[in-house]
């Protein structure tokens, strides 16, 4: 046994979703150097392409990616293992993504293909219910092949404790609900925020200071800066392109650095991690850097180190985010089968050598 090890968890697609993963992968994380060393399959189980933990209590939960779409959690167990818990239907197509309430008290989880939102209680030890509600939106937008219906791509609730925010590709609007944490329903708060047209809005990025937030477009290839103002409604501050490269850009993960100095975005395609200065209304495009593959789904900043996970190239590559200038720059990778996610560290737990 080895002890003191931060442990990262890595959501994969598996064969469900034309995958070669085989489930959730952990790994040990040095935190001086960000050196990942991979542990192996923790937990065998359908495309868990997104992951979430519970706030207070060792508890992982993950989106299982397929046509019956499902919830899943594991208690984190002292060696870093992942003992199940069970899973749960969300009662749609294909969920993408999932977030706990700041409280610790429900799951919410978008289903892509079927455009809606779940709700799950969890009890005092993070253990879900049976799903209490289920949001269905409705209409298109101007993509006819990608727009054609609703597509919830993301939950994000509030960490205050306020709204929900629900990011809806397919319909080009940020839905706003509010939790009757009671009954465990969403109860939709008007006006919903929609973006221009064929923006097709992934996910979104809230910044610390409250007043702020930045949404990816993953269809016009956009970052669009939003002011939050009172009662949580969003006012469009203006956008700017994700990248400035050439060819295919799709963005994907969206993230504000912890300081709030620094906004990083994923591009699908060009395979970069653009990075932009936050010192003024709009992102302000710095400069980007390559992933070392073409399709980086998801990434995480992780102390001084940022992670991108390339779906198709098969690896997560390490980055040391210099303090001042916000670059990262390029540390080393290790290899994934069709990483989707990286989450952690959880624990510092003993961890086994393997």
């Amino acid at each position: 046994m080895t002890d003191g090890g931060e442990v990262v968890y890595l959501g994969c697609y598996t064969a469900e979703a034309d995958g070669r993963g085989t489930g959730i992968v952990a790994a040990r994380r040095d935190p001086g150097t960000g050196a990942l060393e991979t542990l192996g399959t923790v937990a065998p189980t359908e495309s868990p392409s997104f992951l979430a933990r519970h706030p207070t209590q060792p508890v992982l939960y993950a989106v299982n990616e397929r046509a019956q779409g499902a919830v899943s959690a594991w208690a984190i167990d002292a060696d870093a293992s992942l003992r199940p818990l069970g899973s749960w239907s969300t009662g749609g197509d294909s969920p993408c993504h999932l977030a706990v309430a700041p409280d610790g008290g429900h799951l919410f989880a978008a289903n892509y293909g079927s455009g809606s939102v779940s709700v799950h209680p969890l009890d005092l030890a993070g253990v879900p219910g049976e799903r209490t509600d289920l949001r269905v939106h409705d209409g298109h937008g101007a993509d006819p092949d990608r727009q054609a219906g609703p597509h919830a791509h993301m939950v994000a609730p509030a960490p205050d404790g306020g709204s929900l925010l629900a990011v809806d590709l397919g319909t080009d609007t940020l839905y706003r609900y509010d939790l009757d944490a009671v009954g465990g329903r969403l109860l939709p708060r008007e006006p919903f925020t929609r973006t221009r047209p064929g923006t097709g809005p992934r996910h979104l990025a809230r910044h610390p200071d409250g007043r702020r937030c930045y949404l990816a477009g993953e269809l016009d290839a956009t970052v669009t800066a939003y002011s939050v103002e009172g009662g949580g409604t969003l006012r469009e501050r203006g956008r700017v392109a994700a990248s400035a490269r050439h060819g295919l850009v799709q963005p994907s993960e969206i993230a504000v650095r912890p300081d709030g100095r620094f906004l990083y975005l994923a591009n699908r395609g060009v395979g970069t991690i653009s990075v932009f200065a936050l010192d003024e209304e709009i992102p302000r495009y710095v400069t980007e850097v390559a992933t070392g593959g073409t399709w980086p789904r998801h990434f995480a900043l992780i102390g001084t180190h940022l992670y991108v996970a390339d779906e198709r190239a098969d690896v997560v590559s390490v980055f040391v985010v210099d303090p001042a200038a916000g670059i990262p720059e390029p540390a080393g990778s290790v290899a994934v089968s069709s990483p989707t996610c990286v989450l952690g560290p959880l624990l510092s737990v003993a961890v086994a050598n393997h």
